[in-house]
């Protein structure tokens, strides 16, 4: 969410360099700070409020780091007892490095869109990891494996389908294309504008903060988010309304029917994002749906592998 509300309020680049912040451990304040701060950085002058909120978004690393690390001295303190899962502690380790990493890079490489969608579907990872390490280690009861083979494979499925959807919301946002289609549902009052993929999809491109310059690709990638939007609805939609009739037993339930309804509200929400014209309250609290939604998709996957 953090990183999100950095993203939509153009503050990524707030302060230019990393770690710190023009060169101190937190924003200029004084007159005299700022006034150092922009002649060592000419081509970034200082606004406090969006240097303030790239810092607070940067300092969540270390707090969530030792969440981690205390995570994997108590799993491997733990490592007999088969409620405590080993990997999932360990995992998050290198993944947390990796996502120090390319906060760094998403900053010193200007906002190349690659970049971004890499550290937003990094974030992602990490949340689903630490919401599937709290699902598996409660409650604390005996584990039976669910014969339900054909919801683990559509729950695997449902999870996969979401994190594409996210990583094309994220290329959508770091691309500024989430008004190429000003309409909805149509696009451009058309059902299919001129629109180019190959210029939409090109991996690295020297984009800085301004985004593609051809509106063709700008419009090729909103349109891309559509089709994967619909796709969602239907497929995580789907699955999400079969487990939460046909689940069996209640976690399964549960889990099914909070995909169902997160899924829908996700849809709602990205139509009226485009219809109020891009509502910052609205943008951020799609970006939480996509992980509520991402939790419940686990949720689901770890109610397929346990029978109560």
């Amino acid at each position: 969410m953090s990183g999100a509300w950095v993203r939509l309020t153009d503050a990524g680049l707030g302060c230019p360099d990393w770690p710190g912040c023009y060169g101190q451990l937190t924003p200029p304040q004084s007159a005299a700070e700022i006034e150092r701060a922009n002649a060592a950085f000419p081509d970034a002058p200082v606004e406090t409020g969006k240097a303030w909120r790239e810092m607070l978004h940067r300092y969540a690393i270390p707090f969530l780091g030792l969440i981690v690390l205390a995570l994997a001295a108590i799993a491997i303190a733990n490592r007999d007892d088969p409620f405590v899962p080993l990997l999932v502690p360990l995992l998050l380790i290198p993944l947390l490095g990796l996502q120090a990493a390319l906060g760094m890079l998403t900053v010193t490489m200007l906002l190349q869109p690659i970049i971004v969608v890499a550290h937003l579907i990094g974030g992602m990872a990490t949340l689903a990891l630490l919401g599937y390490l709290a699902m598996r280690t409660w409650p604390r009861e005996p584990q039976i494996l669910s014969p339900a083979t054909r919801f683990r494979t559509l729950a695997v499925a449902a999870l996969a389908v979401v994190m594409v959807q996210i990583a094309l919301g994220g290329w959508t946002s770091a691309n500024y294309a989430a008004l190429a289609c000003p309409d909805f549902p149509t696009c451009q009052s058309q059902w299919w504008p001129d629109a180019s993929f190959a210029d939409g999809f090109v991996p690295w491109r020297g984009l800085g903060s301004t985004g593609p310059a051809d509106s063709q690709a700008r419009t090729a990638i909103h349109l891309a988010h559509r089709i994967g939007a619909i796709v969602t609805l239907l497929v995580v939609g789907g699955i999400g309304l079969l487990a939460a009739l046909r689940g069996s037993h209640r976690g399964m339930r549960l889990a099914g029917a909070a995909m169902t309804v997160v899924v829908a509200i996700q849809a709602a929400l990205g139509a009226t994002i485009v219809l109020q014209r891009l509502p910052l309250a609205l943008a951020v609290a799609h970006n939480g749906t996509a992980a509520v939604l991402l939790l419940a998709t686990v949720a689901l996957i770890v109610a397929a592998w346990r029978q109560a």
